[in-house]
């Protein structure tokens, strides 16, 4: 039996129709999806890890949860950029495209350009993706410099008029993240939150009073100014 006929075996032994209940409920939904628990799941990643054909095998069945594995075991010095466009393409849940996107295509070489290009598409996950990118290379990305992150504001500010709950929610998020990486950014982050605001749409106000609570809250300020 190969790694791949393993793990299906897994999965159907230990898969849970509670657990696929559950995703629903979190908004995650998929053509196919076995519900096998989280710390499984990790556990598969931990013995597959850095196994880049193996990830690719798991990706082509379109199973929710081979689909999270190949996001946790794929090696990112392998992941070519056909693979990211094709994959962003095929995103149907939230939980897919932030797991691929924070766990591999983050720490790729093309990431930067990638959430730019991303963030400008139509289809509701693919601009997701791309601003789910932005947040994750603002956790992850830790050599990068300021005003790396600070070239994504433009896009931010226009991602914030798309009022779509993944997208929104994506644009909030990054702002967040950017914002508490350092004092520049949170003060420059903080700006931009106005500006969104004065766009006067629902989903730049919430994007931007939600981002301005949590930048300008005692937590955040007491851990930058260290």
């Amino acid at each position: 039996m190969n790694d791949l006929s393993r793990i299906l075996k897994t999965f159907r032994s230990q898969g849970s129709r509670k657990n696929v209940k559950g995703m629903a409920r979190f908004g995650i939904t998929a053509k196919k999806a076995y519900g096998l628990a989280a710390p499984a799941l990790h556990r598969l990643a931990r013995r597959y890890r850095k196994n880049h054909a193996l990830a690719m095998s798991l990706w082509e069945t379109g199973i929710y949860d081979a689909r999270i594995l190949a996001a946790l075991i794929d090696d990112p010095k392998k992941v070519t950029k056909r693979q990211m466009e094709r994959w962003v393409r095929q995103f149907d849940n939230w939980a897919v495209c932030d797991t691929a996107c924070g766990k591999l295509f983050s720490r790729t070489p093309f990431a930067y350009e990638a959430a730019v290009r991303w963030s400008k598409q139509k289809k509701e996950f693919v601009k997701r993706a791309g601003f789910a990118m932005m947040a994750w290379l603002a956790v992850h990305d830790k050599k990068g410099d300021d005003a790396r992150l600070i070239r994504f504001f433009p896009h931010l500010k226009r991602g914030a008029t798309d009022g779509r709950n993944y997208v929104k929610k994506a644009v909030n998020w990054a702002l967040r993240q950017i914002g508490k990486r350092s004092s520049k950014l949170n003060k420059a982050a903080r700006q931009l939150s106005k500006e969104i605001h004065s766009l006067d749409l629902p989903s730049a106000k919430w994007i931007a009073s939600d981002a301005l609570r949590e930048l300008k809250s005692k937590a955040v300020q007491k851990r930058l100014s260290r």
